[in-house]
């Protein structure tokens, strides 16, 4: 039996392979045997371990010293641990899109040394002792389809310089394990792609320009409700969810005034508040990131600004929608709630409606001599490519999970205020624009209306404090109303 050492104090040591881990655990033991805690997640995650979330344990019973395997790559992180014996163990990063692929890292295990490999690095291991027990979690469901996603490299590749304490040529090696490709013919392991819902809204087309623009368009899914329906539990069964490591939620229903009706309210909580839940189990049991994009509509606007910590309070039936989507998102582990407001795309939205009215206006022909627009509901413009680059970052930089607060920058103006410029670009018109307060303009309304925030603007300290700050908005809608 190799000597191993009792007693340890529990730590964790990052790898020359991101990702990969050796952790020491401590093994308490005496002349009746010995006990430790193998997987603890609250301490090992403090650590800095992944909080994987593992379901299924695997075991292999190795009979003889020399019994090598290997060396397999495989879609899913795993933790390996030995219960019996100690073994060498090799890893070869194997990632498209990692920096060191080809780089290898060995160690022995015991069990008083446990590693944690991710996804897409090669994992083997050799026997040093009868009866090695060799033990290991992983977050996904094994399945015989599922070895179609893993790559292979073979295990005596020259140039990996692997320094196996038993020659290859005496040891117990699988037929496969023995004819697998050298590390100059391997297909690199995809990296698990994202997910784009409501890839036809406003934000959704943004951030497919924003992925295209980046060369990364190849990687990506983009869905929306005719090919995969959010709030469908059935749906979720078309998917297979281990490929993903993230999801960017752009579905909503955001006709807000249509949601007061009996049809549209059922339609906008089926959007706006089931479909987010349903995500957010999905990736919860996938380990998947999920970005879901929020609404100042979950706040009565009472306050000037609002920040992160602002318990929702909404008003109307839309808002109440989207607080509750937030809150099923918020359960999700790795999470990023993006609230917004007044966004402004390539469709449907505030901007295009007075670009058209001060064309209107111009037209001695049609009769159009003002437009009333509300002069006591505040906040800025977010525009949708902007919005879209801030959620980028926040997946490229890893930032902490938790809700932020995106819109342009700049002066906290009125839905007047944009109206008067956005006539004023178009035609120098701006004199056409009438400000009136929300209780007139709403007298003036047929039919059902949502009651808005009157204080719409965010405090966006937070996002900035990763690197983001967005473009001021006045600049954005010169160049989006002029073209430029």
């Amino acid at each position: 039996m190799t000597s191993w050492e009792f007693e340890k104090r529990l730590s964790a040591e990052q790898t020359d392979i991101p990702g990969l881990m050796i952790l020491e655990l401590p093994v308490h033991g005496d002349e009746r045997g010995w006990f430790k805690e193998n997987w603890q997640r609250e301490k090992m995650v403090a650590l800095g371990v992944p909080d994987f979330r593992p379901v299924q344990n695997n075991v292999s019973f190795n009979f003889r010293r020399g019994v090598t395997r290997g060396i397999h790559a495989e879609p899913w992180d795993k933790f390996i641990s030995l219960a019996r014996g100690s073994a060498f163990c090799a890893w070869v990063d194997l990632r498209e899109d990692s920096s060191c692929f080809g780089q290898v890292y060995t160690c022995v295990l015991d069990p008083s040394r446990a590693a944690f490999v991710p996804r897409g690095v090669g994992n083997s291991f050799q026997a040093l002792e009868d009866e090695t027990i060799y033990s290991y979690l992983v977050n996904d469901h094994w399945s015989a389809d599922s070895r179609d996603l893993y790559t292979y490299v073979n295990l005596a590749d020259p140039t990996l310089k692997i320094p196996w304490p038993i020659p290859l040529d005496r040891c117990s090696l699988s037929e496969a394990d023995r004819h697998h490709p050298p590390l100059c013919e391997v297909s690199p392991m995809a990296s698990r792609r994202v997910l784009v819902t409501g890839c036809s809204g406003q934000v959704g087309r943004a951030l497919r320009h924003e992925i295209e623009l980046r060369g990364e368009a190849g990687r990506y899914d983009f869905v929306d409700i005719d090919t995969f329906d959010i709030a469908d539990p059935s749906a979720y069964d078309r998917i297979v969810w281990s490929r993903y490591g993230a999801v960017i939620n752009c579905a909503a229903w955001t006709a807000v005034d249509r949601a007061e009706t009996e049809e549209g309210r059922a339609s906008c909580w089926r959007a706006n508040a089931t479909g987010p839940a349903l995500l957010a189990r999905a990736c919860s049991e996938s380990g998947a990131i999920l970005v879901h994009i929020s609404s100042d509509y979950v706040f009565d606007g009472v306050r000037d600004l609002h920040d992160e910590r602002e318990l929702p309070a909404p008003l109307g039936v839309y808002g109440q929608s989207k607080a509750a989507g937030d809150a099923a998102v918020s359960v999700c582990p790795h999470h990023y709630i993006v609230r917004t407001g007044w966004v402004v795309g390539e469709g449907h939205n505030f901007v295009r409606t007075m670009e058209s009215l001060s064309d209107r206006c111009t037209d001695e022909d049609d009769g159009l001599d003002e437009v009333q627009v509300v002069d006591d509901q505040l906040g800025r413009l977010t525009f949708a490519s902007d919005l879209a680059r801030a959620i980028m970052h926040l997946l490229d930089t890893s930032a902490p999970y938790g809700i932020y607060n995106m819109t342009n920058t700049g002066r906290v103006a009125s839905w007047a205020d944009i109206a008067r410029r956005v006539f004023a670009l178009k035609h120098k018109n701006e004199e056409r624009v009438v400000p009136v307060n929300t209780e007139r303009y709403r007298s003036g309304i047929a039919g059902p209306y949502s009651p808005r925030p009157t204080h719409s603007t965010l405090i966006l300290s937070k996002i900035e404090a990763t690197g983001f700050c967005a473009p001021d908005w006045e600049l954005r809608l010169e160049e989006y109303v002029c073209g430029r």
